[in-house]
């Protein structure tokens, strides 16, 4: 596939208007938590009702789709937030719903997606990543929706730039779980458009962390995964269509320890009374360290699905 290229600022006008029925617009405030260079502020994409920022892009991406590519029901390869996605968006438009997922999705995403009527394909983690290489599944049926190489799906992610900006506009600095880079450089895109210079970062934990090291080494890079609780970002490298955009549009990669991502969730449940997943904690925890500069920097909060048992031994002090 060619490499993406910047959505532009009219595509995510059109976006926001094609999801207003689906997914809602959600609050920026305040981290109350005092001390650091940051004066850090929460965009809360964890309230949207699959619990996740997923819902823009995905239902962007259907909304643009002819229906009659759509009879034969709709697959994505996710796991599990792009999924309930593609799941919520099929149900309302009467579709049925086949989803990829790795052997390692959490329980709470995969009775998520069940409830939403989706059918779950559980395939080793390689061969799930597999699928988002080559842009589909041979054995699966329908119409594919990428998670992340969409210029759709970016499109719907951005609108979140559109809210960041109007609703702070002396924003100084974003920082953003980097997965497959559709929600960071989607983003990226919008906030460069409304306000040129304010840098995106990326949000990575050490356990999965390819950006950083293809940032490093000036070229995509594989590196080790290493399965954790922060499920929802990390793999084994970066898309080759994804990496001149993410290159170019965002300021860096802020790696963090799962210590201090475990930190950060403990922090948003006792101080704002938020629960976020691994990879939504992952940006608090980033904007936290001041390596996203002094300022207003905003933090996004991703997705909320996280198991109860995970959050459990978190809150109860644990690392994972």
């Amino acid at each position: 596939m060619k490499p993406l290229e910047p959505v532009p600022l009219e595509e995510i006008h059109l976006a926001r208007d094609r999801i207003a029925g689906a997914a809602v617009r959600t609050p920026l405030v305040r981290l109350n938590a005092e001390g650091g260079p940051a004066e850090v502020w929460l965009k809360l994409e964890n309230l949207q009702p699959i619990g996740s920022f997923k819902l823009r892009g995905a239902s962007n991406a259907l909304a643009s789709a002819p229906r009659d590519r759509l009879q034969d029901g709709v697959y994505t390869a996710s796991a599990g937030n792009m999924a309930q996605g593609v799941a919520w968006n099929a149900r309302r438009l009467g579709v049925p719903c086949r989803v990829v997922v790795p052997e390692s999705a959490p329980r709470t995403k995969l009775d998520a997606i069940a409830r939403l009527g989706g059918e779950t394909i559980p395939k080793p983690f390689a061969e799930w990543w597999q699928v988002l290489v080559e842009h589909g599944h041979p054995d699966v049926d329908g119409y594919f929706v990428h998670p992340v190489s969409d210029p759709r799906v970016l499109a719907g992610n951005a609108t979140i730039g559109l809210e960041i900006v109007e609703d702070l506009p002396d924003v100084d600095a974003v920082v953003v779980a980097y997965g497959g880079g559709a929600l960071s450089c989607g983003i990226a895109c919008a906030v460069q458009a409304l306000k040129p210079g304010t840098p995106v970062y990326a949000a990575e934990v050490e356990t999965a962390a390819p950006f950083a090291a293809s940032l490093a080494a000036g070229s995509p890079q594989g590196v080790e995964w290493v399965p954790s609780f922060v499920d929802g970002i990390g793999s084994r490298g970066v898309l080759p269509e994804m990496w001149p955009l993410a290159r170019s549009v965002l300021a860096g990669s802020i790696v963090s320890p799962l210590a201090d991502v475990a930190a950060a969730v403990r922090l948003l449940v006792e101080r704002n009374r938020v629960v976020a997943e691994g990879a939504g904690a992952a940006a608090v925890a980033a904007a936290l360290s001041g390596r996203a500069g002094p300022g207003r920097v905003v933090a996004v909060v991703s997705g909320g699905n996280i198991d109860l048992a995970t959050l459990a031994r978190i809150l109860g002090g644990a690392d994972a």
